[in-house]
């Protein structure tokens, strides 16, 4: 029944619901103080007491409203990338890339708006901005056809290519279950997972070199890290590894001078630059790979497109620019358009589809599943995560908790009387995905000759004199706080496999006699394929009668697994 005094014939479609854009755009001044369920109440400060020196009221509404809500004001920080910030802009397509790709986004001229969220990576909330740590790099693309995220980082591999490796990592990361330190204080369990996962040594010549503290995030370039597939309109595909280059350049810290820089340094710079109106800018640009040439690249080279921890050679594969998007907004509500953001590799929309990289497949489930853990079930329906498409979107997911777009009296299921509208299908999944033909097997990967090329690479072509005695210090300052020796021994191993220069010089600033290289250890987070030993061979814990105990391509594509998808190549 409708209340009394309403006639539904005079109201005004939309004001029985309070209006987002409106409430975001509003002043003080324009806004009346009322407890949550709207009521005016004369002073925010005010509590009902027995008397003038008597106990508190419970009917006291306002109070308990105010409190109870106080304690109940934050969500859980994230596990990850919980120390960030963002804005938002837009994206615009300047080189269009149809031949390759079906999305609507990337046709001539297409201008969508976006939102970015920048991050460290281990960090906690209040953690420091200039930290050595990783950075995230994401951004929501608010297309005609749907949300797209692009889940990125500030560098372009990994520490992990096995994808159950990743809580164990990310808890190495974190402090220690017994002191209670972060790895600035304590770096024992730091090094003590890197000395036993050598597939990481890229990933930490990265971090330690010029590139671990960059200078504020206007200054980094975004990477994809993961292979993805795109598909065009007549359904052929290709692989594709997306790059974001910042046109303000590259610039960083070093960590002497981090600790002169405000704890929300990044985050600062940022905002300010958007304020006097000089908006930070990205090129987006694709690698691109037919899947005859995966196979070559890992047959000729051992580059494994699907490998986290390897890169695509830029002379093979040159950057491909499709557009590019700029910050020209800052946030009004930090919580609700930063902290409430949510992102997942798995938002794809139709043109662009995942590889079999197979952190990239574990990522497709973990970023929902966490979202709907410290948001809720329907956190897609907050203003900050909902779809602007210009159709009225619909399914069957109904109810749960916060849901405020709920579908009305439309049914919640199949109907015959009231059908919902389909669209035609765009990608033939069967074609783009069904290239493997394959049995279920128990898969840990090997460390391999190849796994230190590109680490090499960077020390002694990318590298300069400066850099590298930077790098030195940045490790060896790092290893101070590592109480076991054993570990420094063999993370110097580690290194001695990418250049023997730079293990000889970590000697000499830890004072620490290293390991020859990795052919004698043993290690407990993967298979050692440069083992002289057949002992050695096995990671710690393995059954060396297994038939799977070690993959004989790590994973890569071999030749003709594509069958004729190749053939288009």
């Amino acid at each position: 029944m409708a209340p009394s005094g309403f006639d539904p014939a005079t109201q005004e479609k939309g004001t029985l619901s309070r209006d987002y854009v409106d409430d975001r755009q509003a002043s003080s001044e324009d806004c009346l103080y009322t407890t949550s369920n709207g009521v005016p109440t004369a002073h925010p400060y005010e509590s009902q007491r027995a008397g003038e020196n008597g106990p508190l009221l419970l009917q006291d509404f306002h109070l308990i409203d105010l409190l109870s809500h106080f304690d109940r004001e934050r969500i859980p920080e994230r596990v990850v990338h919980a120390k960030g910030g963002g804005a938002h802009g837009y994206y615009q397509t300047t080189d269009p890339m149809d031949d390759v790709c079906m999305a609507d986004m990337f046709k001539a001229g297409k201008k969508v708006p976006i939102t970015v969220r920048f991050s460290t990576v281990g960090g906690e909330s209040g953690s420091h901005d200039c930290a050595r740590d990783p950075r995230g790099f994401s951004v929501k693309f608010r297309t005609d056809e749907g949300n797209w995220d692009m889940v990125a980082n500030n560098t372009p591999v990994f520490f992990l290519r096995d994808a159950a490796k990743f809580p164990h990592f990310i808890h190495t990361q974190k402090r220690d279950p017994s002191t209670h330190l972060t790895h600035a204080d304590d770096s024992t369990m730091f090094w003590d997972y890197l000395s036993q996962n050598p597939e990481s040594v890229h990933q930490v010549m990265v971090l330690m070199g010029d590139r671990g503290i960059p200078d504020g995030w206007r200054h980094m370039h975004g990477y994809a890290g993961h292979t993805m597939k795109l598909v065009n309109k007549d359904g052929e595909w290709v692989y594709a590894q997306m790059h974001m280059k910042s046109k303000q350049g590259f610039s960083f810290i070093t960590q002497e001078d981090s600790a002169n820089y405000s704890p929300d340094y990044a985050q600062k710079d940022l905002y300010n630059a958007i304020e006097k109106g000089d908006y930070p800018g990205w090129d987006v640009c694709w690698q691109i790979m037919t899947a005859k040439e995966a196979e070559k690249l890992y047959e000729e080279q051992k580059i494994n497109v699907f490998d986290l921890t390897h890169i695509w050679p830029q002379k093979q594969f040159p950057l491909r620019k499709v557009g590019e998007f700029y910050l020209n907004e800052n946030v009004k509500n930090y919580f609700a358009e930063i902290e409430q953001i949510a992102f997942s590799p798995s938002h794809l929309i139709p043109g662009i589809e995942p590889s079999a990289d197979p952190v990239l497949q574990s990522r497709l489930f973990s970023y929902p599943d966490t979202h709907r853990h410290r948001v809720g079930a329907n956190y897609q329906q907050l203003p900050i995560n909902a779809a602007r498409t210009p159709y009225r979107m619909a399914n069957f997911q109904r109810d749960g908790p916060m849901a405020f777009i709920n579908q009305g009296s439309r049914p919640n299921y199949l109907s015959s009387i009231e059908p919902i509208s389909f669209r035609k299908r765009q990608v033939d999944v069967d074609k783009t995905h069904a290239h493997f033909v394959v049995d279920a097997v128990s898969f840990l990967s090997e460390v391999r000759p190849e796994d230190f090329n590109a680490a090499r690479n960077l020390w002694e072509k990318v590298f300069d004199d400066g850099a590298k005695e930077r790098f030195i210090n940045n490790v060896s300052g790092h290893m101070s706080t590592c109480r076991k020796e054993e570990i420094i021994k063999r993370q110097i191993g580690i290194f001695r496999e990418v250049s023997d220069d730079l293990a000889s010089r970590l000697e000499k600033a830890t004072g620490i006699k290293g390991y020859d290289g990795i052919s004698n250890l043993r290690f407990n987070g993967e298979h050692n394929g440069m083992a002289k030993d057949k002992s050695l061979k096995e990671a710690n814990g393995m059954d060396p009668r297994e038939p799977t105990r070690r993959p004989f391509n790590n994973g890569g594509p071999t030749m003709g697994q594509h069958q004729e998808v190749a053939a288009m190549g």
